[in-house]
């Protein structure tokens, strides 16, 4: 019997909160290119490419991100390694993947490439991914609802400065689901987790909302720009 090569891929998953929901609210996107060769032709598929045996992990998955989409998040986290016996369509050899995560501001996300074979994705609206990437975005997605329950992973949503209108959107866009306003409200300000700048945000029809910052005195779940924890770490 033949032992089969074994090779490390990186791959990264980013998401996005974009405007395109019914009167403007938020969803969830993210980058996918197709596949232009075999296996799984024509298919869309997570960014990425083999590992480099000179590249650290975390630069191999911003290089193959940015060669591929011609996105640069601001930050990498490792999600986890996927390394399934039979996840390889080629019998003679096993892929390992490291699979990184991110987020991006609605600004960022017009960044992409102008290439046909990179689109942003809805992420309720995925068709069949290639090899075993559906499996790994709901994974993604499942670490993402999880970690906005504790940690500021909503604030890599938004710019330094906000509204709590904002702020719910991008919870709603994440947990998939509609939140009361006024519970919302007051469970945020209660937590301590934002702070009120004192300044309100212009040009709206209404009454001027006020904007709000995250307060970065205040000892969350969060250890590093990552949002890492030292519970997912273990």
């Amino acid at each position: 019997m033949t032992t089969p090569n074994v090779a490390l891929a990186v791959s990264t998953v980013i998401f996005a909160a974009r405007n395109t929901g019914p009167d403007g609210r938020k969803e969830l996107w993210l980058p996918l290119v197709r596949r232009i060769r075999d296996p799984f032709r024509g298919l869309w598929a997570l960014p990425g490419g083999p590992l480099k045996p000179d590249e650290d992990l975390e630069d191999s998955a911003a290089r193959s991100l940015h060669l591929t989409t011609g996105l640069q998040p601001g930050y990498l986290e490792q999600l986890y390694a996927f390394g399934g016996l039979t996840r390889s369509a080629n019998a003679d050899e096993r892929v390992v993947s490291i699979v990184y995560w991110a987020s991006l501001c609605a600004d960022q996300a017009s960044e992409l490439h102008p290439d046909l074979n990179v689109a942003w994705l809805r992420v309720d609206e995925l068709p069949p991914l290639a090899f075993d990437h559906s499996g790994i975005v709901d994974y993604a997605l499942y670490r993402l609802r999880n970690k906005i329950t504790y940690s500021r992973v909503a604030h890599s949503f938004l710019g330094e400065t906000f509204t709590l209108a904002e702020l719910r959107d991008v919870h709603e866009a994440i947990l998939g689901t509609p939140l009361d306003p006024a519970n919302f409200r007051r469970q945020v300000l209660a937590s301590g987790a934002v702070l009120d700048t004192g300044t309100r945000l212009e040009g709206t029809r209404h009454r001027p909302p006020r904007l709000y910052r995250y307060n970065t005195d205040l000892d969350l779940a969060d250890r590093d720009p990552a949002g890492r924890t030292t519970q997912e770490q273990t």
